[in-house]
């Protein structure tokens, strides 16, 4: 008589998708993803981002993982390995590095923005913003796509993007703009701009046209060490990321607010192509 399988939880799934299992209970649930194709396409799936995970961030999976990291990360249970690389290189936006989401709300902050008092499901262009800033800021050579000191910056995002795009001052909170890039979106082209502080630090502004159903609610989130603050206004949607204080963050994505240009304000005129 045979015994019937059982359904496999999905850290057995991992442990088999990365060959951790003892060849009897690789062989049981080979046979169990056999005979239940929808479970078999989920794993199909995680391959797949497995796949893309070590393909941009191979050598950084390599590479030892901090200690403060390495505490925040394995309180969070036995991940498969693809999933640990994959929250190492601040990729998942659950938040897990730190212990889950931080969305925390004020009444009144000191620049009068007010952020949201509940959570909420983190829309997948946040998660975008922060792939695209673990990236792209580590770089030396190429960081950017455009300099700031090009001055058709500004006019050819905003043509390439059909937003308003400005181009931020934070020099009164210690950032100077490096430049900025076109980004695959999922509504279409999407823009970072990148700031730059004395000391090397630098943050970055992912904007994007706004789902009809994204809130539009001012809120922050903490990955690990990266913080990101994103909102929703005159059309567009904002996410400010940066491995800063939260306090300085703020004081950052305050001055991007205010800065906003008006709802409706016409693209700049004269766009070169590139």
């Amino acid at each position: 008589m045979n015994t019937p399988l059982l359904p496999p939880d999905d850290t057995t799934l991992g442990a088999w998708l990365d060959g951790e299992l003892p060849p009897a209970e690789h062989q049981q649930v080979s046979a169990w993803l056999e005979a239940h194709p929808a479970d078999a396409q989920r794993v199909q799936g995680w391959a797949a981002d497995r796949d893309a995970l070590q393909r941009l961030f191979g050598p950084v999976a390599d590479e030892p993982v901090p200690p403060a990291l390495q505490r925040s990360l394995w309180r969070g249970g036995d991940w498969p390995a693809w999933a640990r690389a994959a929250m190492v290189a601040g990729l998942l936006a659950t938040g897990a590095l730190a212990g889950g989401g931080a969305v925390w709300w004020a009444q009144h902050s000191p620049g009068g923005v007010q952020l949201a008092s509940q959570p909420g499901p983190d829309p997948a262009w946040v998660q975008r913003a922060a792939l695209a800033h673990s990236v792209y800021v580590p770089e030396k050579r190429h960081p950017v796509e455009v300099r700031a000191q090009e001055e058709h910056l500004a006019r050819w995002l905003t043509r390439r993007t059909s937003l308003p795009v400005k181009l931020f001052d934070l020099r009164e909170q210690g950032f100077e703009l490096v430049g900025g890039r076109l980004l695959p979106d999922s509504a279409g082209p999407s823009a970072q701009l990148m700031y730059q502080d004395a000391g090397g630090e630098r943050v970055t502004v992912y904007l994007r046209k706004p789902d009809a159903d994204t809130p539009a609610a001012f809120r922050y989130e903490q990955q690990g060490e990266l913080g990101l603050f994103y909102w929703v206004e005159g059309g567009a949607g904002y996410a400010l990321a940066g491995s800063l204080p939260r306090e300085r963050l703020l004081a950052l994505a305050e001055a991007i607010y205010r800065q906003q240009p008006a709802p409706g304000a016409a693209p700049p005129a004269g766009s070169p192509s590139r």
